[in-house]
């Protein structure tokens, strides 16, 4: 990898960069255009079990509880279970809500089942109408452009930033150059496990720039709080197949266990908090039939313009968490909750262990009658 070359500049943007997104013709024969419209609704059940439980046996489920009145609204979260202790916790500083279970008796076979249920809708911005969104308090500035564990913003991670965004003027312009840069220098690793890591400093610094959305879009957000714009993942995942074709960016079934993936935000001063997900642009690339497609092909570039400033809500948020601490763990944060997890004792358990940690999720979607 050329290092010197800065791998792909970030500031040869495509001419369309500074357009409105709404203004742009769409690739030929390909339609991928969400918008703001009817609300859909969606039952979706996760059910766990510790198969090996040692002591006192905790678990965590993400509840589907994030709120943004004009895209997702949570209506309830409910749970049974064999557990004396099964309560809802919420986490600070982001406010993420789980459910936590606790089973002091080894003998007992743990089991917890949540059940949501969330409404949903298209999201798009036509950057030509900016408006008079909520401003950020001082406290949530600071707080979407801060540091995390594993997204820092000095070092490498600034050195970058600042280098894709140099002679940019606004906020916008900025955006973006990292949406571009992102699409152009990562890709996605089929061999990455479940959604990735998200230690962006790891990538940067060896010039691994493969992995999944919480490396992909983790990068993008460590980008653009480091270039001082406020920006966040938001962890969930996909609960329905995509109404526009794409194979790679729906669940494309009722069994959505392995259908976790977090997408970005950033909030620009006259459109508030703004839709991005780089990541998926990449996999279209790697998964749209019949594979492997060329940057240029026309169903990736339809992905490439939609996906800065537009999201199909074929998929609902957990949380936009960093560094959770378990309630009832003396175990380490995990750096995201987009997983159930589980703990047997005081190991905890991979949450992608089919061996220890048993999970299912579903999703249904609720047709009015």
């Amino acid at each position: 990898m050329d290092r010197a070359g800065f791998l792909k500049s970030g500031a040869a943007l495509s001419v369309a960069a500074g357009l409105p997104r709404l203004a742009l013709a769409s690739p030929e024969g390909v339609v991928f255009d969400p918008m703001p419209g009817a609300w859909r609704t969606f039952d979706i059940t996760t059910r766990i079990e510790i198969l090996k439980p040692v002591g006192t046996s905790r678990a965590w489920v993400p509840l589907a509880a994030f709120e943004q009145p004009d895209w997702i609204r949570p209506i309830s979260n409910t749970w049974t279970s064999n557990a004396p202790k099964a309560v809802e916790r919420r986490v600070t500083p982001y406010g993420a809500r789980l459910v936590y279970a606790e089973w002091t008796d080894a003998r007992t076979n743990p089991v917890l089942e949540v059940a949501s249920r969330i409404m949903t809708r298209d999201r798009a911005v036509d950057f030509s109408k900016p408006g008079n969104p909520k401003a950020l308090s001082s406290a949530e500035r600071r707080l979407f452009t801060a540091p995390t564990a594993l997204i820092p913003t000095d070092g490498i991670v600034k050195q970058t930033s600042d280098k894709i965004t140099a002679g940019a003027d606004t906020d916008l312009e900025k955006t973006r150059r990292i949406y571009e840069w992102i699409v152009d220098n990562t890709f996605r690793n089929p061999t990455t496990r479940g959604c990735g890591l998200g230690n962006i400093t790891v990538m940067l610094t060896t010039g691994d720039m493969g992995g999944k959305c919480a490396d992909l879009n983790d990068l993008f957000v460590g980008l653009a709080r480091a270039a001082g714009i406020p920006a966040r993942d938001l962890y969930g995942i996909r609960v329905a197949p995509s109404k526009f074709g794409f194979k790679a960016l729906g669940a494309n079934s009722e069994t959505i266990t392995k259908a976790q993936h977090c997408r970005s935000e950033v909030y620009l001063d006259g459109f508030g908090w703004v839709p991005m997900d780089p990541a998926d642009v990449r996999k279209v690339v790697l998964e749209e039939p019949p594979g492997n497609l060329a940057i240029g092909d026309a169903k990736v570039a339809a992905a490439r313009k939609t996906l800065f400033g537009a999201w199909e809500t074929n998929w609902i948020a957990y949380n936009e968490a960093h560094d959770v601490p378990l309630p009832g763990s003396d175990e380490p944060p995990v750096g995201f909750l987009m997983y159930p997890q589980g703990e047997p004792g005081t190991a905890r358990i991979d949450c992608l262990s089919p061996d220890d940690f048993k999970y299912t999720i579903s999703s249904k979607e609720i047709v009015a009658t």
